[in-house]
């Protein structure tokens, strides 16, 4: 794993998905100015809180990129946890907004109805491209990176594609039939689609804060390597947990203790380099257990 290049191209996908939310506000604020649209208002909503959430994924890249030191032992990785959580507790916020907005106008029917619809249309066709292109970008880093704010921004502006989907069909219904109330439904659609997603990405941080272990079929591969590694015995006392993009396991092996020391010490380094192999981001501590030597009775490990 080559940790500068990766740091770089997370930074890339964090500084491209800060230029992209900003470009879409600024869009959208013209386009909801202009048509009144409570579809737009959802979409906008959805793009300020990408860009509150992009700038916070932007700085816990950076601060999860710091290596290990004397305060933290095990790195800066559970920042990227932290920042999830907070981006879930906004998109909440911001859905139930948007609900009650739409709500509120399906109920008063001399609210003011949307205009400008082909104008509308246009900036969320725009918004669809420049999103498109991002989650592209975004996918690639993912894939050589593993991290875990790219991965869930990208998943997150794929899942803006639905509201600004929803708010071509209110404009578009609005323009050609005059069903203005698609527009209130469409953003109730929209808000509850945000819901959704924030508490899955919500769960996914607190589980990590929460030291989950890994998941069953990461942990399944490891005991597999194991079970084929040359020179152990056994082994016991797995345990994994999750920080950011990093996976943490702790796991005792038990070997030949008539063996030299230098022998122990290469099985344990060839079997770390094996699971590393096989999952890049795991950092793996291993501890030697002797067996079929015979123990003092008062050894601890008797």
């Amino acid at each position: 794993m080559n940790a500068p290049h990766d740091t770089r191209l997370n930074l890339s996908a964090g500084l491209l998905s800060v230029t992209v939310a900003a470009v879409l506000v600024a869009a959208k604020l013209w386009a909801l100015a202009e048509t009144g649209s409570l579809a737009v208002a959802a979409t906008l909503a959805d793009s300020a809180l990408d860009l509150m959430m992009s700038l916070g994924g932007l700085a816990a890249i950076a601060y999860a990129a710091k290596p290990a030191d004397d305060d933290h032992n095990f790195g800066h990785t559970s920042a990227e946890d932290l920042a999830a959580l907070g981006q879930s507790l906004f998109i909440l916020v911001s859905a139930g907004v948007i609900a009650v907005a739409a709500v509120l106008r399906l109920l008063d029917d001399t609210t003011a109805m949307p205009k400008s619809e082909g104008l509308g249309i246009g900036v969320m066709l725009f918004s669809i491209i420049v999103t498109l292109g991002l989650v592209t970008w975004q996918r690639h880093v993912a894939r050589r990176t593993g991290n875990k704010v790219v991965l869930a921004d990208s998943l997150h502006y794929m899942g803006d594609l639905i509201p600004n989907i929803g708010a071509i069909v209110a404009l578009w219904a609005a323009a050609r039939f005059g069903l203005y109330q698609i527009d209130s439904v469409v953003a109730l659609g929209a808000a509850a689609f945000l819901a959704v997603g924030a508490l899955r990405i919500g769960k996914g941080a607190w589980d990590a804060l929460m030291d989950r272990q890994a998941d069953p079929a990461m942990i399944a591969g490891i005991r597999q390597i194991v079970e084929g590694c040359d020179g152990v015995r056994g082994h016991h006392d797995l345990k994994t947990r999750v920080a950011g993009s990093r996976v943490f396991v702790n796991l005792h092996i038990e070997l030949d203790g008539a063996q030299s020391l230098d022998q122990a010490h290469a099985i344990g380094a060839r079997l770390r380099r094996e699971i590393i192999a096989a999952y890049p981001r795991a950092d793996v501590l291993i501890h030697k257990d002797p067996v079929g030597v015979e123990r003092h009775p008062e050894d601890p490990r008797s």
